[in-house]
Parts: C-alpha cells; sequence; structure tokens
C-alpha cells in the first residue's frame, strides 16, 4: 500500500462540502449541481479525498460572474 503525500482528514473534505451546502453554492463549469453531487456523495466525497492526498487534484476554473455597478457597466 502505497502512503498517501499529504495527510488530509476525510472529515475536513466533508466539512468543506458541509460550508459550500449551506452557502448553496452553484454548479461551476462542470454544470454539476450539489444535487447532482448528493447521489453520489460518499463515493464523490472520496474522489476528492484521495486525489487531494495523493497530490493529483486539481479544480476546476471558477465560473466567471459579471456584477453590475450602480452607475452601470460591470464589475467581473
Amino acid at each position: 500500500m502505497e502512503a498517501k503525500q499529504f495527510t488530509i482528514s476525510k472529515w475536513v473534505v466533508k466539512h468543506a462540502y458541509d460550508l459550500v451546502k449551506a452557502n448553496k453554492g452553484s454548479a461551476g463549469v462542470d454544470a454539476q449541481s450539489l444535487a447532482d453531487f448528493d447521489r453520489n456523495l460518499k463515493s464523490n466525497l472520496y474522489k476528492i479525498w484521495n486525489r487531494l492526498s495523493s497530490g493529483t487534484y486539481f479544480p476546476p476554473p471558477v465560473k466567471a460572474v459579471s456584477i453590475p455597478k450602480k452607475a452601470g457597466g460591470e464589475r467581473e
């Protein structure tokens, strides 16, 4: 059995997920919603933990959202 490169508690990954869920996080560039992620929650959290602890997790880019300014224009 190969040792993990990083020591990351599975609890930390679950806690991060709980924070996203409490914040009503939206789908990212991969279009996966929380409802979709929840369908295989245990497996999905394990996959993220495994990739994080082995050093092979690279998060997808954040979805850009333009925010309208009161004076006109947009903030990106």
